[in-house]
């Protein structure tokens, strides 16, 4: 899951290299690459429910090849983008109708769970 970045002069067999505070290495997080088939079911799931629960997300996640945390961080940055797309549809209609939207809570909503999006693979 994490792989330390490449420590430029550090001995590697030094058992607190890596650990070090402060030190030259830091833990690198690995973005998760999912295959098309992956997605593909992701999506097919994302349509029939917008969250996934306990016992459906381990027989997905176990279906898929993948761990529990990356299907649940997936759904989590998927149900973001939807609400995003969805403000975006909201605000084109009303464009149309000559309708300026004003900033309501619903957009800082967005922005403060952006914030909380993580990609993790374990």
């Amino acid at each position: 899951g994490l792989e330390l970045s490449h420590c430029v002069g550090s001995n590697s067999l030094d058992p607190v290299g890596p650990w070090r505070s402060g030190g030259p290495c830091k833990m690198k997080r690995v973005r998760t690459v999912f295959k098309p088939e992956q997605l593909e079911r992701l999506e097919q799931e994302f349509l029939k429910q917008q969250y996934m629960v306990g016992t459906e997300r381990v027989d997905l996640a176990a279906t898929l090849h993948l761990t529990e945390t990356q299907v649940k961080v997936w759904f989590q940055n998927r149900r973001i983008k939807w609400r995003k797309q969805s403000m975006e549809q909201k605000a084109a209609k009303l464009s149309q109708f000559g309708v300026i939207q004003p900033a309501t809570a619903d957009s800082t909503d967005i922005k403060d769970h952006e914030e909380d999006t993580v990609d993790v693979e374990l």
